[in-house]
């Protein structure tokens, strides 16, 4: 089942590039291709209600009985994607309304979408034209429905990436902790006691990927936007952190960019500082009871 999936996928690709082609598929192929997504999506309820019932039937709420069922049936990363897009899209209500995830009072937030605004901006424009200009070439209105569907998810979903990242910036705690995030796609908190240094370091990571992970030196871990990170932080041990998509790795280094690096590194240098001159809290005494009253 977990390769059909993707096939089928594969194939609806192939065949709207064909549609999109000028090339004639016949009348048959096309409801035989719709008769199989159809036959795919029943299967995948059938078999989400299967472990469905099979939980109930051991006890367990309606809740707890979906949550089995989709972990069951749904692989990991299937699972992660989901909750990325639903983070992403609650984002979009968050940055209308101005607000920010994860920032507490006496936090310091550090945006980080600067390198990044210009491009997010221009792949909007670009999809709102080719958006316009399919509407105006393409003549079959099944075909200009289904890329009008596309189109405009693929608006949300840039939108929503950009406004994860900006509803969710990195968060150096009062208490000394940092939080390094990426919108909803990566989040990575590191406690107070576990941050050795930290400093503004400029870096522009050969790879160019967005997260990239180089096991050597105990784990270095760069967070990259615009293909440059700005601060590095290095670590008293190996952190576990999780990837998008759920593997998990462990990092002694990590570099990350902010658009304030300076500003983050003092507002956290001052935070581990206050965190370890902290007096320790004094003991309450505890009362000695006189047995004889």
């Amino acid at each position: 089942m977990k390769w059909v999936v993707p096939l089928v996928i594969a194939g609806e690709i192939a065949l709207v590039s064909c549609l999109l082609a000028g090339v004639a598929v016949p009348a048959p192929v096309l409801l035989g291709a719709e008769a199989v997504v159809l036959t795919l999506l029943a299967l995948e309820a059938a078999v989400l209600y299967r472990h469905y019932a099979r939980a109930r039937r051991t006890g367990a709420g309606r809740r707890d009985a979906v949550v089995s069922a989709v972990r069951t049936a749904v692989p990991e990363p299937g699972r992660r994607l989901l909750v990325h897009e639903i983070r992403g899209l609650t984002s979009l209500g968050r940055w209308v309304a101005r607000r920010t995830h994860g920032v507490r009072e006496g936090d310091h937030a550090a945006p980080y979408t600067g390198p990044q605004t210009a491009m997010v901006y221009g792949l909007l424009f670009v999809a709102v034209v080719e958006t316009v200009a399919l509407a105006v070439l393409i003549p079959w209105p099944v075909v200009h429905l289904i890329m009008l569907v596309v189109d405009v998810y693929t608006l949300l979903a840039v939108l929503a990436l950009h406004a994860g990242c900006v509803t969710r910036p990195h968060v150096a705690g009062a208490d000394g902790s940092l939080r390094i995030r990426y919108g909803s796609l990566f989040d990575f908190s590191v406690e107070a006691a576990r941050i050795a240094s930290v400093h503004v370091d400029r870096r522009y990571p050969p790879s160019g990927g967005l997260i990239t992970f180089d096991p050597a030196d105990g784990g270095v871990l760069d967070l990259a936007v615009g293909g440059q990170t700005t601060v590095r932080v290095e670590l008293t041990e190996p952190v576990m952190f999780v990837r998008p998509l759920g593997r998990r790795e462990r990092a002694r280094v990590v570099r990350f960019h902010a658009d304030g690096s300076a500003e983050l590194v003092r507002a956290l240098t001052q935070a581990l500082t206050r965190a370890r001159t902290a007096p320790s809290p004094t003991p309450t005494p505890t009362p000695i009871v006189d047995p004889s009253g």
